[in-house]
C-alpha cells in the first residue's frame, strides 16, 4: 500500500507541475531589465521591413515585433530595431545581439536544427523566382540557360538556384552581395539578366527600379520559402511569447477583432473565444509569464495579421500582392490559428 501512495503522489506532482504557470526566461528577464525589444530585420526589404525618411521602421515583421513589445511591456514602440544582413543573422541572434530575428527567413531543417535558432511560426508562405527585364522577352526560367544571375549570398536563395540549373541542365553564372540593396543595385544597373530570391522581394526590387514597367517576373517559383520569425533556441519561455504572440494576431483576424472594434468587442462580446482573446475571459497569461491584458494589447496598439497584411502588401499598398496562399483557411488559404484556450 505504501509503495502504490508514493508512486501516486509522485505521479501527482509531475501532472501539477506540468499544469504550473511558466516561469520567466533569461530573455524575458533581459526585456524587462532593459526596457525594450531587441529586433533583428532586414536592411530593406518592402512590406517586411524598411525604414522611412524618418528612420521610423515598418512591415510585417517589424509588426510582429512590435506586436511582442506590446505583450510583454506594454508598449509596441518599446522595440529597437537591428538592421542585419544575411550572413549576419544567426549569429546574432545565437551571441544575443537580438531577441527575435524577423528578417523574412525561410524556416528549413539546416536553420531550425542545427544553426542554434528556432522557428515560432510561418507569417508568410512564399516561394522563389525570378525577375528580368522585359526587354530580354523571356517568358520562362526555362529559357535562362548561360544567364548571369544576381543573388544576396548567405541566402537559401543561393542554393536553390544552383540546384535549380543543375536539376534542368542549364548552366549560369553567379553575381553575389552581402546586402539585399547592392544585390538588387547590380541588377537593376545591367551588371546581371536576372535576379532571384523570393517573390515578394523581387516585387519590391520592380517598385524599387522607378521603372516597374521595364521588369517581368517569370512564372516559375522554384522553391517553396516558409517565412517567419526565429529565437536563440533553449529558452522555452521566449519561444512560448513569441509563438502566442503571432497566434493572437492571426486569431483575432480569424475572430474579425480589429484594432477599431477591440474595445467594443470587449465590452459585448459573449463568445468564450474572443473573451479570452480581449482579456475579459480566462487568464491565458500567466501560463506564458504575461498578464491577462497581453492579447488586447497586441490587437489594441498593434492590429491583426490581415490589417498588417492590407497595409504592407494589399491592393492600395505599392506592392500591391495577392494574398494567395497567406489567406485564412476559411477563405482557402493556408493561415490556421493555433487556438487560445
Amino acid at each position: 500500500m505504501m509503495k502504490k501512495i508514493a508512486v501516486f503522489g509522485a505521479v501527482s506532482a509531475a501532472l501539477l507541475s506540468w499544469s504550473l504557470p511558466s516561469q520567466a526566461g533569461a530573455v524575458l528577464d533581459a526585456v524587462k531589465s532593459r526596457g525594450f525589444v531587441l529586433c533583428g530585420v532586414n536592411t530593406s526589404a518592402p512590406g517586411f521591413s524598411s525604414a522611412d525618411s524618418q528612420g521610423k521602421w515598418k512591415g510585417l515583421d517589424v509588426n510582429v515585433c512590435r506586436a511582442v513589445a506590446a505583450a510583454v511591456l506594454g508598449d509596441s514602440e518599446k522595440v529597437k530595431y537591428v538592421p542585419l544582413n544575411s550572413p549576419q543573422r544567426f549569429t546574432a541572434l545565437q551571441s544575443g545581439e537580438i531577441d527575435i530575428l524577423a528578417r523574412n527567413t525561410t524556416w528549413n531543417m539546416t536553420r531550425d536544427a542545427s544553426q542554434g535558432s528556432v522557428f515560432v511560426a510561418v507569417s508568410y508562405y512564399d516561394g522563389q523566382g525570378f525577375l528580368v527585364p522585359k526587354s530580354l522577352g523571356l517568358k520562362s526560367a526555362r529559357e535562362l540557360d548561360g544567364a548571369t544571375v544576381c543573388v544576396q549570398t548567405g541566402t537559401s536563395s543561393e542554393k536553390t538556384l544552383s540546384e535549380y540549373f543543375n536539376a534542368n541542365g542549364m548552366s549560369f553564372k553567379t553575381v553575389v552581395f552581402d546586402t539585399t540593396e547592392a544585390t538588387q543595385s547590380a541588377f537593376l544597373s545591367g551588371r546581371c539578366d536576372a535576379y532571384t530570391t523570393d517573390m515578394s522581394d523581387l516585387a519590391g526590387a520592380r517598385l524599387r527600379s522607378g521603372n516597374p514597367q521595364d521588369y517581368e517576373i517569370l512564372p516559375e517559383t522554384i522553391s517553396k520559402e516558409p517565412l517567419g520569425p526565429a529565437v536563440r533556441r533553449g529558452d522555452d519561455e521566449w519561444f512560448q511569447i513569441v509563438r502566442w504572440t503571432f497566434a493572437a494576431m492571426l486569431g483575432a483576424e480569424e475572430l474579425g477583432v480589429t484594432k477599431a472594434n477591440v474595445d467594443e468587442v470587449r465590452k459585448t462580446s459573449q463568445s468564450a473565444d474572443v473573451r479570452r482573446l480581449v482579456g475579459v475571459g480566462e487568464d491565458m497569461g500567466q501560463m506564458i509569464g504575461l498578464d491577462k491584458d497581453w492579447s488586447y494589447r497586441i490587437i489594441k496598439q498593434v492590429g491583426n495579421y490581415g490589417e498588417s497584411w492590407t497595409e504592407f502588401f494589399g491592393p492600395e499598398s505599392p506592392l500591391n500582392l495577392p494574398r494567395g496562399l497567406n489567406r485564412l483557411w476559411t477563405d482557402g488559404g493556408l493561415m490556421y490559428a493555433m487556438p487560445i484556450r
